[in-house]
C-alpha cells in the first residue's frame, strides 16, 4: 500500500506560507523527504550558540519558544505554535543560533533538510524572498525593541518584474515620438499626424527640445471651429509648457501625474525636463490599452456630471477599480492616491451642484466664501471603501448682523452636499463629525477660538476631537481660510506644550492587540460580539502614534499616516527600521479591510478571527508587532509615567 504519511505532510503544507508558492510535483516530493520530530515538555531543539543544524523546523502540534539564555532573565523572544516556521539560519547562513529553542508543550515538527530543500528553492524566487526576510526578523529579534519586525516580503524591483502588475510596469520611451518645428502649418502638422496615425505632435526646437503640444482635441476645438486658418504656423494653436517626465516612469506614476495636471500625455525626455531631448509620448490611451480601465475617465465624467444619480454609478464604478486593483495586488500607495482623487472629485462635484442649487451666498455684493475640509480617513487620503462620512466647513468671517444669515447658508449647503454623498454611499457619521452639524460648521474666528479652548484645556473629548481635526485637509473652497486655521493651531501649541502630551497619551491608550495565548483581542458585547476590530486595535494606533510623533516635529501639510512614517524616518534615522515596519503593516491593515469589507458589502472594520486562513493569520499577527515598540516610543519620549 502506497505510504500515505507524504500526502498527509504534503496537505498540510500546501496552504502555509512559503510552501503553498511550490508546484504539487515539488512540494509532494519535499513532503516524502521530511523527518517527523517528537518533542517533549522543555526538550530543547537547539541551543544559542550551537553550530547550524542540517534542518530548519516547522510546528505541525505544540508549541516552540525562542530563549535569549544571554540575558539577565532568560528572555523569551518568540513564540511559535502550529504552522509557523523557526530556525531556518542554516539556511539562509552559516552564523551560529542567535536564540534557544525550546519545546513549552509536547509538540510534534516537521523537520527539513536543508540540502533537499534548496534544490527547490532555486526556482522559487518568491519563496527565497520569504524565507530571507523572516531570517531577517529572527536576525534582529534579539535585540527587545526590534522583535517588531513585520514579518513580510520586501518587494524589490526584480520582484516586481515578476509579478506582471500593469501599474508598477516602467515607459522606458512610450510610443516613438512624433515632432515637428514651430514653424510648420497646422495643415502639414495634421497630416503628418494623421500618416503616423498618432493622437498628438510635439512641437520642438532645433535642439529637440519640447515647446508645446498639439492633440486631436485641439483641432477639433480650435482649428474644426474655424478659429484658425489652416495655413498657420502650429505653434499659435500649441498647448505650452509641455509636461515632462522622466523614461522609465511608471504607469502608476503615469496615470497619477495626467490626472492631477489634468492633461492626456505626457512627453518623455532624456533627463525628465522640457531642457532635453525629447524620447518618447505617453498617453491616457496607452495606458486604457494597458489597463482596461482608466481612474482619470471616472474623474473626468464625475466632473461633468450633472445629476446625482450619474455620481452614484461612477461611485460604483471606482468600487469596482479599487476591487480590480486589490486582486491583482497593486500598491497600496497607488490606490489610495487614486481612491482619493476620486473621492475628491466626487465631493466637489456634489459642493458645486449644491452650491448652484443654492445660488451664491453676498453681502454688500462681495460673495462669501469657505473651504469645504475633509477629515479623518478622507483628510488622511486613506478612505479606500465608503464608509461613513467625516467633514467640516470653514467660511470667512462677517459682520455681526450677518452671521445667523452665513450661518444658516452654510448649514443648508452642507445638509444637501452630505445627502449627496450619502446617496453615493457614504453613510452619515454616526457621531454626527459632519459640516451639517452647526458645531462643525463655524467662522474662521469661531473655528480658531474652538481650537484654542481644546488645545488649552485638553480634556478626553478635546483631545479627541483635536485628534480628529488635526487630519483635517482642504478639498473645495477658498484654501487661504483652511490654511489661516493651520497657523493658529501650531501657534497655540507652541503656547501649550503639555497639550501635545496629552495628545501622545491618548495615542497610547488603544487596547492590546493579542492575548497571552496569541489569540486576536475580540469585542466582549454588542452588535460585533467575537468579532475582531481592525481599524480600532491595528489602524487607529498606528495613525494615533504617526500623528502625534509628527506634530511633535511640528510637521505642516503632512496628513497620510505612510507619508508620515516616512518622513519620520528621515527625521529620526535611529527609529527608521521602526517606521518602515509601521508603513508595511499599515499597508497590509489597509488591503485586508478593503478586501473584506468589498466581499462583505461594508466597511470591512470586523470580522471573525475563525475566518483567517493560516496565511492570513499569520501576515495579520505578525504585522501587530511595531504597534508596541511604537508606543513604548512614545511613552518614553513624552514621559507619560509623569503624567496625570
Amino acid at each position: 500500500m502506497q505510504n500515505i504519511i507524504p500526502r498527509r505532510i504534503y496537505d498540510f503544507l500546501k496552504n502555509l506560507p512559503p510552501f503553498h508558492l511550490i508546484a504539487e510535483e515539488d512540494l509532494l516530493s519535499l513532503a516524502k523527504k521530511v523527518v517527523v520530530q517528537y518533542k517533549k515538555k522543555d526538550e530543547v531543539v537547539f541551543k544559542q550558540g550551537e553550530s547550524p543544524s542540517p534542518y530548519f523546523y516547522l510546528v505541525h502540534e505544540g508549541a516552540i519558544h525562542l530563549i535569549d539564555n544571554e540575558s539577565p532573565e532568560k528572555t523569551l523572544v518568540d513564540k511559535y505554535d502550529e504552522g509557523d516556521l523557526f530556525g531556518i539560519r542554516p539556511l539562509l547562513a552559516t552564523e551560529n543560533y542567535a536564540l534557544t529553542a525550546v519545546a513549552n508543550e509536547e509538540s510534534l515538527l516537521y523537520a527539513f533538510r536543508i540540502r533537499d530543500f534548496k534544490e527547490i528553492w532555486v526556482h522559487y524566487p518568491k519563496v527565497t524572498l520569504y524565507l530571507a526576510s523572516t531570517f531577517a526578523a529572527d536576525a534582529r529579534s534579539k535585540s527587545v525593541e526590534l522583535d517588531m519586525e513585520v514579518n513580510q516580503v520586501k518587494i524589490d524591483k526584480n520582484t516586481l518584474k515578476e509579478t506582471h502588475l500593469i501599474e508598477i510596469q516602467a515607459f522606458n520611451k512610450g510610443k516613438a515620438p512624433v515632432c515637428c518645428s514651430p514653424n510648420t502649418s497646422i495643415k502639414e502638422s495634421a497630416k503628418i499626424m494623421s500618416q503616423n496615425e498618432v493622437g498628438s505632435i510635439i512641437i520642438i526646437n532645433e535642439l529637440n527640445h519640447p515647446l508645446g503640444i498639439v492633440t486631436d482635441k485641439d483641432f477639433r476645438h480650435k482649428v474644426v471651429t474655424g478659429n484658425y486658418d489652416l495655413d498657420e504656423p502650429i505653434s499659435t494653436i500649441m498647448s505650452s509648457p509641455v509636461v515632462t517626465a522622466l523614461p522609465g516612469l511608471s504607469m502608476a506614476d503615469a496615470q497619477i501625474k495626467m490626472i492631477q495636471q489634468k492633461i492626456h500625455h505626457l512627453c518623455l525626455t532624456e533627463d525628465g525636463s522640457p531642457s532635453s531631448k525629447v524620447v518618447g509620448v505617453v498617453s491616457e490611451h496607452d495606458l486604457m490599452v494597458l489597463q482596461g480601465t482608466d481612474p482619470g475617465i471616472i474623474i473626468r465624467e464625475i466632473e461633468r456630471s450633472t445629476e446625482v444619480s450619474q455620481l452614484i454609478k461612477l461611485r460604483e464604478r471606482a468600487e469596482n477599480l479599487l476591487e480590480n486593483y486589490l486582486k491583482r495586488q497593486v500598491s497600496i500607495s497607488f490606490i489610495s492616491n487614486i481612491i482619493s482623487e476620486i473621492n475628491d472629485a466626487l465631493i466637489v462635484r456634489s459642493l458645486e451642484i449644491s452650491v448652484q442649487k443654492a445660488g451664491p451666498l453676498k453681502f454688500n455684493g462681495k460673495e462669501v466664501s469657505f473651504c469645504w475640509l475633509g477629515l479623518g480617513s478622507e483628510g488622511r487620503k486613506e478612505q479606500l471603501l465608503r464608509t461613513d462620512q467625516d467633514n467640516a466647513l470653514v467660511f470667512e468671517d462677517v459682520v455681526e448682523e450677518n452671521y445667523e444669515t452665513a450661518k444658516a447658508y452654510f448649514l443648508e449647503l452642507a445638509t444637501q452636499t452630505t445627502q449627496i454623498l450619502k446617496e453615493c454611499g457614504f453613510d452619515f457619521c454616526p457621531a454626527e463629525m459632519m459640516a451639517r452639524n452647526p458645531k462643525w460648521c463655524l467662522s474662521l474666528s469661531e473655528w480658531k477660538k474652538q481650537f484654542s479652548k481644546w488645545i488649552m484645556e485638553p480634556t478626553p473629548q478635546a483631545v479627541l476631537n483635536s485628534a480628529i481635526f488635526f487630519d483635517f485637509r482642504p478639498i473645495y473652497g477658498n484654501e487661504n481660510l483652511s490654511n489661516a486655521l493651520s497657523r493658529h493651531i501650531f501657534n497655540e501649541m507652541e503656547h501649550q506644550s503639555l497639550f501635545i502630551s496629552y495628545l501622545a497619551k491618548s495615542a497610547v491608550e488603544r487596547p492590546p492587540l493579542l492575548t497571552f495565548f496569541r489569540n486576536f483581542v475580540v469585542e466582549k458585547s454588542g452588535e460585533h460580539k467575537d468579532e475582531f476590530d481592525i481599524k480600532g486595535r491595528a489602524m487607529m494606533p498606528l495613525a494615533d502614534a504617526a500623528r502625534v510623533l509628527i506634530l511633535n516635529e511640528k510637521m505642516q501639510g503632512i496628513n497620510n499616516t505612510i507619508h508620515r512614517f516616512e518622513k519620520l524616518a528621515e527625521l529620526d534615522p535611529a527609529n527608521k527600521e521602526l517606521f518602515e515596519q509601521a508603513i508595511d503593516s499599515y499597508e497590509l491593515f489597509m488591503r485586508y479591510r478593503a478586501l473584506h469589507g468589498l466581499e462583505n458589502q461594508d466597511s470591512g472594520r470586523y470580522f471573525n478571527p475563525m475566518i483567517l486562513n493560516k496565511i492570513e493569520r499569520l501576515n495579520l499577527r505578525n504585522s501587530f508587532r511595531p504597534i508596541g515598540a511604537l508606543q513604548t516610543l512614545i511613552a518614553t519620549r513624552f514621559q507619560l509615567a509623569y503624567l496625570r
